[in-house]
């Protein structure tokens, strides 16, 4: 990874997907698996697709919204909002801590 640019958290959230939307429909346990499946993968590519191989990680799949967080850099945020199946990139959003 780069020294010029610390990673931080983002939520990387995707465009209207019609396999998504069929597998949410099903909400037995083998259709909530294969949604988490499908999903996990269907992001993993587009990580893989979009960015050098170790230079971010991956922290979890959000099924309820097709999205995901991810710990990667500000400029690879823009690299992923400039994606056709990205609709929104946002940075994690840091809540103060009561003293």
């Amino acid at each position: 990874m780069g020294e010029t640019s610390a990673s931080e958290v983002y939520y990387v959230f995707m465009n209207c997907d019609p396999e998504y939307e069929r597998l949410r429909k099903d909400r037995s346990k083998k259709g909530v698996e294969e949604l988490d499946s499908y999903l996990s993968c269907k992001h993993d590519q587009l990580l893989a697709k979009l960015l050098p191989p170790n230079s971010y990680r991956k922290k979890a799949s959000l099924a309820i919204v097709d999205g995901f967080s991810v710990e990667i850099t500000k400029q690879q945020a823009a690299i992923l909002r400039s994606a056709k199946e990205v609709r929104v990139v946002e940075k994690n959003m840091e809540l103060p801590t009561p003293e």
